[in-house]
């Protein structure tokens, strides 16, 4: 159908502090040494298509351990901006009590972090974004590297369908682990999931 846009969603891959428990900043590095993992990605990743990325380093670090194309950077794909809690461990500020932390996640998706962002304002610029790249880009394949919460701001998209509001709190239910892939296809005005937080640790083995 050549109505269909292709999207081809990719969480980056690891760094050291989502490992530790701590909310990345945008010059987070990626761990990009799983070869298994990012060689099983390329096998399955579309070979002409046009590549997009956030421009944070761990997404464009992936980009370039997944393919030499360099990609057009969208800055509305970035992550939700987690204000003053950025490099903060997420155990950290739930211990210390802080009233702020702890009545963010009474409403994670209308309330902003300190200095930061909510959800509903992470999903709005990226909704805006992908609807602009359907335009733009009709009856192509797009791979998109990005992050958890660009992704389910993504599906939070199709699963709405002209619905008003859209699901936002039942998106942020969705799993979405680093170098998981994620398929959604816009069909005309329509979307189809073909596939959430596929290609987990073991499906690279």
């Amino acid at each position: 159908m050549t109505d269909t846009t292709r999207f081809w969603w990719l969480r980056h891959a690891p760094t050291a502090a989502q490992t530790e428990g701590r909310i990345p900043d945008a010059d987070a590095e990626a761990d990009v040494s799983g070869a298994a993992r990012l060689a099983t990605l390329r096998r399955r990743l579309p070979t002409r298509a046009l590549w997009i990325a956030s421009p944070t380093r761990r997404a464009v670090q992936t980009v370039k351990a997944l393919t030499h194309v360099r990609p057009l950077l969208i800055p509305a794909l970035t992550e939700q901006d987690f204000g003053a809690w950025t490099g903060q461990r997420h155990a950290d500020l739930w211990d210390s009590g802080e009233a702020a932390y702890r009545a963010y996640w009474d409403d994670p998706v209308h309330k902003a972090p300190p200095s930061g962002e909510s959800y509903t304002a992470q999903f709005a610029r990226t909704a805006a974004a992908i609807r602009d790249l359907t335009t733009e880009h009709t009856g192509l394949d797009l791979v998109l590297v990005a992050h958890a919460g660009t992704i389910r701001a993504a599906l939070a998209l199709a699963l709405t369908e002209g619905r008003q509001p859209p699901p936002l709190a039942a998106s942020l239910g969705f799993s979405i682990d680093p170098l998981s892939l994620t398929r959604i296809d816009a069909i005309g005005p329509g979307w189809r999931i073909g596939g959430v937080n596929l290609l987990s640790e073991d499906d690279a083995r």
